[in-house]
C-alpha cells in the first residue's frame, strides 16, 4: 500500500488476492444466500458441503476461503432458514464454528479462520449497533408482517437510526470499525483478510442503511 515504506511493501498480486476474494465472499450472501435461504433453507444449507468440499480439494487462497466461509454460509442458512424471528440467536449461531477457527490460525487453514472471524466480527458489530439503537425489537415484527405494514414498521425503525444519540452510535461503530480495519491493514498479510471482511461489512451495511433511509422498502431490515 502506499503508505507503507517500500522495503515493507508486498508485490501487488499477493497485496489484493485474499483481500479481494474475502471481500467478494462477504457480499455473496446479500445476493445469493438471502433469496435461497428465503425459499430452500433446506437446499441452501446442503449447498455449504460442496463449498467445503471444493475449498478443501482446492486448497491455496481459494480453497482456504471457501472452507471459512462454508461456516458462515452454514450458520446464515440456519439462522435465516429456521431461526429468523429470534434475533437474539444470530450472533450465538453465527459464532457456531468459533473454536474451529481458532484453532485454524495456527495451522494450514490459517486463511479460513481469519475469513470466519472477520465475518464474525463484522456481524457482532452490526448487531451490537442495531441493538443500541432500539432497532431489534422490530426484527421479528418486520419478518412477521404483510408487506405494507412491514414498510410501516421499516420507516419506524429508520425514524430511531435519525434519532441523534442513534446517529452517534452509528458514527461510532463506523469510524471504529473503519479504523481498526485499517490498523490490522497494516499488521501485514495475514491481517488483511480479517480487515478486508471488517471494511466490506461496513460498507455493505452503509448501503442498506442508507437505502433504507432513502426509501424503506429497499430494505428487508434496517
Amino acid at each position: 500500500m502506499l503508505w507503507l515504506p517500500r522495503q515493507f511493501q508486498l508485490p501487488l498480486k499477493n497485496q489484493i488476492s485474499a483481500p479481494l476474494l474475502a471481500a467478494l465472499l462477504v457480499c455473496l450472501p446479500v445476493f445469493l444466500q438471502a433469496p435461497l435461504v428465503r425459499h430452500q433453507p433446506a437446499l441452501a444449507s446442503i449447498f455449504t458441503l460442496l463449498l467445503l468440499a471444493i475449498g478443501i480439494l482446492k486448497r491455496g487462497t481459494w480453497g482456504n476461503l471457501l472452507v471459512g466461509f462454508s461456516g458462515s454460509w452454514l450458520a446464515g442458512c440456519v439462522f435465516w432458514g429456521w431461526l429468523r424471528l429470534h434475533p437474539l440467536w444470530h450472533l450465538p449461531v453465527e459464532a457456531f464454528a468459533l473454536p474451529i477457527a481458532v484453532a485454524g490460525l495456527w495451522g494450514p487453514w490459517r486463511q479460513a479462520g481469519q475469513f470466519y472471524l472477520g465475518a464474525l466480527l463484522g456481524t457482532a458489530c452490526t448487531d451490537a449497533a442495531m441493538a443500541l439503537c432500539g432497532v431489534m425489537p422490530l426484527w421479528p415484527q418486520v419478518l412477521e408482517a404483510e408487506p405494507a405494514a412491514a414498510q410501516q414498521l421499516l420507516a419506524e425503525a429508520a425514524a430511531l437510526v435519525l434519532q441523534p444519540s442513534h446517529l452517534l452510535v452509528v458514527a461510532t461503530f463506523a469510524v471504529g470499525m473503519l479504523c481498526f480495519s485499517r490498523w490490522l491493514w497494516l499488521k501485514g498479510q495475514g491481517c488483511r483478510v480479517v480487515a478486508a471482511c471488517l471494511a466490506t461489512t461496513l460498507l455493505v451495511d452503509g448501503i442498506f442503511l442508507f437505502l433504507a433511509l432513502l426509501s424503506p422498502q429497499f430494505s428487508g431490515l434496517v
